[in-house]
């Protein structure tokens, strides 16, 4: 039974329960955020946020009174330097509890416990959500608005329908603006797709009298080389045909002599 306990002794002596927690704020304090159980966040907390506290006065006197709690010269200088400058503007709150699922072996109650200005997705979230809500106007404006005579309104209403007026002029303006620049922009565009094509045009018939050319050359030289190649043909015909017409005739004669005999 804990009567007249003020605070939680842990099951520990005191040597012992100051050793755990210095140790257990050192290590919040180097990775800002820790997992242990809730009873040990809970005493942890009235143990570390004063050092905090005492931290934002940057003087020799108070560095030497969180070293002898902490006994860490690392965690000192990581508490002085980057945390101090980061919770200079809030008045205290600076560890944050979060409750885990138990712990398996015991059952026992576990949780998560961070500084909170270093939760950077929780601050991101902050910042993405945008206000919501409705505005209302408050019973001094109200007022003031109801006392305006009803002239003023006519006047401002008056002065109201002329800037629409002229804002619906000039973007008809502009408008019309566009649709010439857009017409002009058509024509301009219409224009060098017909050159290019009439200039397609043009070299397309130069590149098939080109090709026509050495072909009927080549045809009228194919033509001349055939007329060449009979003429020798034919001179060799008439040749041949001069050797072979003399032997006929010789042996003609001999025919004519024979018959003459058999008739003597």
């Amino acid at each position: 039974m804990r009567h007249r306990r003020k605070f939680n002794h842990l099951s520990r002596k005191s040597a012992h329960r100051k050793a755990m927690l210095a140790n257990m704020a050192t290590s919040l304090i180097l990775h800002k955020r820790i997992h242990t159980t809730v009873a040990k966040a809970k005493a942890l907390r009235t143990y570390v946020e004063p050092l905090i506290t005492k931290s934002k006065e940057d003087t020799t006197n108070s560095r030497r009174v969180v070293f002898s709690y902490l006994q860490s010269k690392e965690a000192v200088t990581e508490l002085f330097r980057e945390i101090s400058a980061k919770v200079a503007d809030r008045p205290g709150g600076y560890t944050r509890i979060i409750k885990l699922p138990n712990r398996l072996g015991d059952n026992a109650e576990m949780c998560m416990m961070e500084l909170v200005d270093f939760n950077e997705n929780l601050l991101a979230e902050k910042e993405a959500k945008p206000k919501t809500g409705r505005r209302r106007r408050s019973s001094a404006k109200k007022k003031a608005d109801d006392q305006v005579p009803a002239e003023t309104a006519a006047v401002k209403e008056a002065e109201v329908d002329a800037e629409v007026k002229t804002e619906e002029v000039a973007e008809e303006v502009v408008e019309e603006a566009k649709a010439e620049e857009t017409a002009e922009a058509k024509v301009e565009e219409a224009k060098p797709e017909e050159e290019v094509k009439v200039e397609a045009k043009d070299d397309y018939v130069k590149e098939e009298k080109k090709t026509e050319e050495p072909v009927a050359e080549a045809k009228v030289e194919a033509k001349s080389e055939e007329v060449k190649a009979e003429e020798p043909a034919k001179d060799n015909k008439e040749e041949v045909k001069d050797k072979d017409a003399p032997e006929e005739k010789e042996e003609e004669k001999p025919v004519k002599e024979e018959k003459k005999d058999n008739t003597k």
